[in-house]
């Protein structure tokens, strides 16, 4: 089945429509309202730009550097915490080979607690039309602190349209003390957990949650993974039911029969099902892009995000968990 659509519930409004090309300098009208937002070389590989302050800047390319494209009078609005202020052109000589735009932007967390972001950018044609997208993950911002970063657009496309604008399409924030992991440090749990991207077809969607013994001991589960929905303002969805197997959203999912006890040795992985149908007849879509998992009773919530969008049909199916002999990780991850 093909791979499953990260769509959101809904697109930000925070287009910024630019003019054409011109060369580095001051932008007019763009900026925070203390003067004119300048272009800073900066390759967009550089991903460093998480703190206080910009990204460090290389050295110019060895023809050329690169194109600001203004950003309009209207331009820098914030929404939802994000703020675009600036978008360049990367052409030949710029230093920066293989990337064709880019887009600088700052970040407030307005959570009242550390929260990863994840930032997904549209970038423009002259007509508004999509070009193509660019996503980042911000982690570790904590609460009322800005941050900034640069974005660069995918270039999928191989020979794009010019880009004459960009904008904010989705954001995405899971509280930094229940992130999923897939790897590395191992977590206080003993276990990383995080959902993989999921398939789809005919309306069917089927998203895996994966767990990982990244200790040194034994870990057991025996059932089924406790949920909670949330929207996009990470309020709980209290309108879907949640089922124990899938088998009553489809068959043939592996989320079906009687849980079984699994313990799992060090390095060893397990596996549970999310599945559902986005079918939409009488009544309001639901759409929750947040699920908060608890692995087993009294274990650390971590929050996951499988876009689920359920449409009207109300229902949820979660498989038991059981040993996924494909995952095995070997060696544990170091722990803090």
């Amino acid at each position: 089945m093909p791979t499953l659509p990260r769509t959101s519930a809904s697109v930000l409004a925070a287009t910024l429509l630019l003019a054409a090309c011109g060369t580095e300098g001051a932008p007019p009208g763009g900026g925070n309202g203390e003067g004119p937002v300048r272009a800073e070389v900066l390759c967009p590989t550089d991903h460093s730009a998480y703190g206080d302050t910009p990204p460090s800047e290389p050295s110019p390319g060895p023809s050329g550097r690169p194109s600001a494209l203004p950003l309009p009078s209207a331009g820098g609005a914030t929404e939802n915490g994000v703020r675009i202020t600036a978008l360049h052109s990367w052409g030949p000589g710029s230093g920066c080979a293989g990337v064709d735009y880019s887009a600088d932007f700052e970040l407030t967390n307005q959570l009242t607690e550390a929260a990863t972001y994840t930032l997904t950018f549209g970038f423009l044609s002259a007509s508004g039309g999509p070009v193509d997208h660019g996503e980042r993950t911000v982690e570790a911002v904590g609460p009322g602190r800005t941050v900034k970063g640069t974005v660069t657009m995918n270039d999928t496309l191989g020979n794009p349209p010019a880009v004459t604008g960009v904008k904010v399409t989705k954001v995405r924030s899971v509280p930094q003390a229940e992130a999923a992991s897939a790897s590395g440090t191992c977590p206080k749990s003993g276990v990383h957990v995080y959902a993989d991207e999921g398939d789809a077809a005919m309306g069917l969607r089927v998203v895996g949650l994966h767990l990982v013994n990244c200790g040194t001991l034994p870990y057991r589960l025996d059932g089924y993974p406790k949920l909670e929905l949330q929207d996009e303002d990470h309020k709980t969805v209290d309108s879907v039911r949640i089922l124990e197997g899938t088998d009553r959203i489809s068959t043939g999912l592996g989320g079906d029969g009687s849980p079984e006890a699994v313990v799992l040795g060090p390095g060893e992985a397990a596996v549970a099902s999310l599945a559902w149908r986005n079918t939409t007849q009488a009544g309001e879509p639901v759409n929750a892009p947040y699920v908060r998992v608890w692995a087993r009773p009294a274990a650390a919530p971590v929050m996951v995000v499988p876009e689920l969008d359920l449409g009207t049909t109300g229902r949820l199916g979660v498989g038991p968990w059981r040993k996924d002999e494909t995952n095995r990780t070997g060696t544990p991850a170091t722990r803090p």
